[in-house]
């Protein structure tokens, strides 16, 4: 999502923000399964997975955003236990409200 027709979106979505960000059903769909891959694997369904058939995703696009979400909560885990943090000059927005409200990543 990159360009000025796309920044309220992204900001949105940087901020965990999905009402705000004026998504499609289907992309709706895939992001709150990730949400659960997140924060509790062991309740994603069968239906929730149906659920993303339905809304016109493949097996391996579902495979894949599990793989890439588990691989991302790898990577803030590691940088988590090891206390990395990145500098903050990179992101002069500073660090995404889904990180700061309560309940965050």
């Amino acid at each position: 999502m990159q360009g000025e027709q796309y920044s309220k979106a992204a900001a949105a979505l940087r901020d965990g923000d999905l009402d705000a960000a004026d998504l499609t059903r289907k992309h709706r769909l895939l992001l709150e399964f990730v949400e659960t891959l997140t924060r509790h694997a062991y309740r994603i369904t069968d239906e929730q997975v149906q659920g993303l058939r339905e809304a016109g995703w493949t097996d391996a696009q579902i495979a894949e955003a599990v793989y890439d979400g588990a691989l991302f909560n790898l990577f803030v885990r590691l940088a988590d236990a090891f206390d990395i943090h990145p500098d903050p000059s990179f992101d002069p927005a500073g660090a995404p409200g889904a990180l700061t409200r309560p309940g965050g990543a």
